[in-house]
């Protein structure tokens, strides 16, 4: 991901994305995945933390919250999300693609409005293809690819598979090789 972004740059990102939720709940975005109560789900890319709330409701008590992000920023911001709401179900990890988690993992994996940003996006995508289970879901969305591009980068390696196409993203399953 972009580590050239300042932490000025990265608050006044954080600003218009409060703004944004405020007027397009991130729960309208999420619902398209089906994200059941006991999932375990990676929010790749987390910036401020814009999903965990939706998130902490969606998987319960239960389940489990993943949010990495490269920007120590970012990473902050989620633990002061996570203290102030005493969620007890979110952990953070300070990367740029190794999630640190073992294989099969995870039942979804978020990436949205960060593939167009990653230095090696394949990387990633192989680390996210290892830890997601064998019916789990990647939700995509970025709205800085068009689609026939963002598609064809996920099916090229045969790691991924579409298999919906929602309003606001793509759900691919992990291919089996």
């Amino acid at each position: 991901m972009d580590k050239s972004k300042s932490n000025v740059d990265f608050r006044i990102m954080s600003l218009t994305f409060k703004i944004r939720d405020f007027f397009s709940p991130r729960v309208n975005i999420l619902k398209e995945v089906e994200i059941k109560k006991g999932f375990h789900v990676l929010d790749y890319g987390c910036g401020p933390g814009s999903y965990i709330i939706s998130l902490a409701g969606m998987v319960g008590k239960s389940g489990k919250i993943y949010a990495l992000d490269s920007h120590p920023l970012a990473i902050q911001m989620v633990r002061n999300l996570v203290l102030k709401k005493r969620f007890t179900n979110v952990e953070t990890i300070h990367s740029d693609c190794e999630t640190g988690l073992p294989d099969n993992s995870l039942d979804a994996v978020l990436l949205y409005d960060t593939l167009h940003d990653l230095g090696e996006p394949y990387r990633v995508l192989r680390e996210l293809h290892r830890v997601l289970k064998p019916q789990g879901i990647l939700s995509i969305s970025d709205h800085h690819m068009k689609e026939n591009e963002l598609v064809s980068m996920l099916e090229k390696r045969a790691l991924f598979e579409m298999s919906n196409k929602g309003q606001k993203t793509y759900s691919f399953l992990r291919a089996t090789y």
